[in-house]
């Protein structure tokens, strides 16, 4: 069974900061290092957008409302990948998911093998 849990969600006022965590559990923890992680988030009504990603060697891509504010890193030792982010916007309020391409250097959309069950980040103006 494989398990990736998310933590951190909540509510934080705009400009306030979170960082979420995504543990890994299950037989990906013996795959941890070989697989790319992605965050991405979901807000009602809307399609699920790629939020940053990391690949094995932790090489970080972010999208444009991203860079600059979220900072996505991980913990091979912990099985753990986060995503710091600061300087928070209403629109920033969404459900946060990770997700895990095992098996690929670099993180990509189309190959992805496990989503987490996502948790909620709330931005008041």
């Amino acid at each position: 069974q494989v398990l990736l849990v998310e933590s951190g969600g909540g509510l934080v006022q705009a400009g306030g900061s979170l960082r979420l965590s995504c543990a890994v559990s299950g037989v990906l923890e013996t795959l941890f290092r070989i697989t790319s992680m992605g965050w991405y988030r979901q807000a009602p009504g809307m399609q699920r957008d790629l939020v940053a990603s990391i690949s094995t060697g932790s090489s970080a891509n972010y999208s444009d409302f991203a860079k600059g504010r979220f900072t996505i890193s991980r913990d091979n030792a912990k099985n753990t990948v986060y995503l710091q982010m600061n300087s928070l916007k209403p629109e920033d309020t969404a459900i946060y998911y990770c997700a895990a391409d095992v098996g690929s250097t670099l993180f990509k959309d189309s190959s992805i093998d496990y989503w987490g069950q996502g948790t909620q980040v709330t931005v008041s103006p």
